[in-house]
C-alpha cells in the first residue's frame, strides 16, 4: 500500500469510530426517545461519546477489512429500541431512517470545507496539512454516503428492512420478515461481496452533487 492508501484507510477507520458510527446510533436513540421509547436513553445512548457506541466485533472487523482488503465492513453497537413504546404514524420507520439520514447530513457538512478547499486548488492528498484536511473531507463524504445507502438496503438487520416492514400491510410484512430473517444473512453476505458494484453507481451522483465534481472524476 502507498502512503496515500494508508492515510486514507486510517482516516476512514477513525471517521467511522469517532463520528459516523456514533452520530448514526445517537440519531436512532434521539428519534426513539422523541417518539416515546426511553429504552436507548436509559441505556445512555443519547451521546456522541464513541466509546458508548463502540462494538468490539464490528469495530475489529471494520479495521481489518479496510486495512487488508481496502473494503470496509463493520458496525457500531446497535441502539436498543422497543417498537411497542413508539408513538405516531410510521414511528418505527422514522427511528430506523434517522440513522442513515444523519450520515447524509454529515456528508453534506464535510462537503462544505471540501468545496472551499477545492476552489482554492487543494486536492485530497497526504503531502501537506491542507491536503490532509481535504483528504479527511473527501473520505468523510464517501464514508457517510456509502453508509446511508448500505443501511437503507431492506435486508435485516439493516435499517432499510425496518422501513420496508413498517410500510407494508401487517400480513405481508409478517410473511416477508419471516423469509428475510431466514435468508437475510446469506443475502447480506452477498451484498457485502458483490453489492459494492451496485452501491457505488448509486453513491457517485450523490457525491458528485455534494462536491460539485463531475461524475467522471469520481
Amino acid at each position: 500500500m502507498t502512503s496515500y492508501n494508508v492515510a486514507s484507510a486510517v482516516i476512514w477507520i477513525l471517521l467511522f469510530f469517532l463520528i459516523a458510527g456514533p452520530v448514526h446510533e445517537c440519531a436512532h436513540a434521539v428519534a426513539a426517545w422523541r417518539l416515546g421509547d426511553n429504552t436507548a436513553r436509559s441505556d445512555g445512548r443519547i451521546t456522541l461519546n464513541p466509546l458508548v457506541h463502540f462494538d468490539p466485533m464490528g469495530g475489529s472487523l471494520l479495521a481489518i477489512s479496510v486495512l487488508l482488503a481496502n473494503r470496509g465492513f463493520g458496525w457500531a453497537k446497535p441502539t436498543p429500541v422497543n417498537p411497542f413504546n413508539l408513538r405516531g404514524h410510521h414511528a418505527e420507520s422514522i427511528v430506523a431512517a434517522a440513522g442513515p439520514l444523519s450520515n447524509l447530513v454529515l456528508a453534506a457538512l464535510f462537503a462544505i470545507p471540501f468545496r472551499i478547499l477545492w476552489a482554492n486548488g487543494v486536492a485530497p492528498d497526504n503531502h501537506s496539512v491542507a491536503e490532509m484536511v481535504q483528504l479527511v473531507c473527501w473520505q468523510g463524504i464517501w464514508l457517510n454516503v456509502l453508509l446511508m445507502i448500505f443501511n437503507f438496503i431492506p435486508i435485516p438487520p439493516l435499517d432499510g428492512a425496518h422501513v420496508l416492514f413498517d410500510f407494508l400491510d401487517p400480513r405481508t410484512s409478517r410473511d416477508l420478515q419471516a423469509t428475510l430473517n431466514q435468508y437475510g444473512l446469506l443475502l447480506l453476505v452477498g451484498v457485502i461481496l458483490i453489492g459494492i458494484q451496485v452501491i457505488y453507481p448509486i453513491a457517485r451522483p450523490i457525491v458528485s452533487f455534494l462536491t460539485g465534481l463531475p461524475i467522471q472524476m469520481l
